[in-house]
């Protein structure tokens, strides 16, 4: 028997399930206010960012019952002797990130 992964879903009753898009600004933030009383404690949120040019990352700065803040970097890719790198991140503005709250 081969070896792999197995999985199942099931949706908690009652699981309150947010979702926001929004654009970073200069510094490459970009902050998603969950409604009052979403949430009562900081929610599992994923986080989709929108392709573009260069190679792009994200990190959840912060993340409460009331906001989750996110910042996104982009990256060039660099070629020193004849390997790809990417060069180092800088912040990302303009760029629509998408994301999905579910309570914990």
């Amino acid at each position: 028997m081969a070896a792999g992964t197995d999985g199942s879903y099931s949706r908690p009753s009652g699981s309150r399930v947010e979702r926001a898009r929004g654009v970073t600004d200069g510094s490459g933030n970009v902050t998603f206010t969950w409604p009052p009383g979403a949430f009562s404690a900081p929610p599992v949120v994923t986080i989709g960012v929108q392709g573009a040019s260069g190679f792009r990352s994200h990190a959840i700065t912060a993340n409460t019952a009331a906001a989750t803040t996110v910042n996104v970097l982009v990256s060039a890719g660099v070629t020193l002797l004849g390997i790809g790198v990417l060069a180092v991140g800088a912040p990302a503005s303009g760029v629509t990130v998408h994301a999905h709250a579910v309570a914990a």
